[in-house]
């Protein structure tokens, strides 16, 4: 079986296929039209999120068996058509859901005691107490969106600091010991913090918009490590300025590249995320571990090898 790699990844991916008698060939640098003219001599194709698979791509690609998405999101494939196609669609949202969940957590302890302001405060001889006083996450009603791998794997971090966690998914009967799940406008009314752990499909680009914030009983604090065009930038920042949301940790942003490599789009709002004490914002590496870039690729390789060996 020979498998095209288009991006790079753990070195245990090439390792062990080969060990198995896959035919391997690296592409990094080809441009989608290049990868289209020789695609239908691929069985296996394993991508990050470099190029994107659209009808266009899996029509070519005449042989392809399976494609293998190093990470959760498929957005960058057309899944329809490939599985029109009869072929195999694989990812491993298992590699990273515990880096995710640290992050998430890690980002609300941050901006709620206010510990990257205070930091910087001292470092710059500014010695403030009163103004940086913390609020506990101990006890916080936290109302997760997506009950998948990540948001699992944060429920179980977050029940260690005493929160009731609440979810809501459109998969039923997914309670378990750390997540009790309510329909969207239960979580609505009781969230105090609320994350999100949903994949970019029709139905949740820009889920949380104007409507969803001002339905929100609480002020509340707001967290996005899934996909930035799950949120409409403009009214987080609306709900930012007003104290809607009290503060914002975002490791994505509606604003990125399909390729998740850098930014795109430069324009007020991004500027006011980018400046303001009530938001943190990282660069897409939620799930951007040591640890994790290992796991990720073991997933992957431990499903291929299932499934065509």
């Amino acid at each position: 079986m020979k498998i095209l790699l288009l991006d790079k990844n753990h070195p245990l991916i090439t390792e062990q296929l080969l060990a198995k008698n896959f035919i391997l060939e690296e592409d990094f640098t080809s441009s989608y039209d290049e990868v289209c003219d020789k695609i239908a001599n691929y069985d296996g194709i394993i991508i990050r999120s470099r190029i994107p698979l659209d009808e266009n791509f899996l029509e070519k690609a005449e042989n392809l068996k399976f494609i293998a998405r190093v990470g959760a999101g498929m957005e960058n494939i057309d899944i329809p058509v490939a599985e029109r196609l009869g072929i195999q669609l694989i990812n491993s949202p298992e590699g990273n859901r515990d880096s995710v969940a640290e992050h998430v957590v890690g980002m609300l302890l941050v901006i709620m005691n206010r510990l990257f302001i205070a930091s910087q405060e001292v470092k710059s001889g500014i010695w403030k107490r009163e103004e940086n006083r913390g609020d506990e996450l101990m006890g916080k009603t936290v109302g997760l969106i997506g009950y998948g791998n990540m948001g699992k794997a944060t429920a179980k971090r977050l029940s260690g600091f005493g929160c009731k966690v609440i979810f809501h998914d459109i998969l039923p009967g997914l309670s378990d010991d750390y997540g009790t799940q309510v329909s969207l406008e239960e979580l609505k009314q009781s969230a105090e913090v609320v994350s999100l752990h949903i994949p970019l499909t029709s139905e949740t680009h820009y889920l949380i918009d104007e409507a969803f914030i001002s339905g929100m009983k609480n002020d509340f604090y707001f967290v996005n490590t899934a996909r930035g065009k799950n949120v409409k930038t403009k009214s987080l920042v609306e709900a930012l300025k007003s104290g809607k949301v009290k503060g914002t940790c975002l490791d994505v942003l509606e604003y990125e590249k399909s390729s998740f490599e850098n930014l795109e789009t430069e324009n007020e709002d991004l500027k006011y995320l980018l400046e303001s004490e009530k938001a943190i914002v990282t660069p897409h590496i939620a799930g951007w571990t040591h640890q994790s870039k290992e796991k990720l690729a073991q997933f992957i390789v431990d499903k291929i090898l299932a499934s065509h060996t």
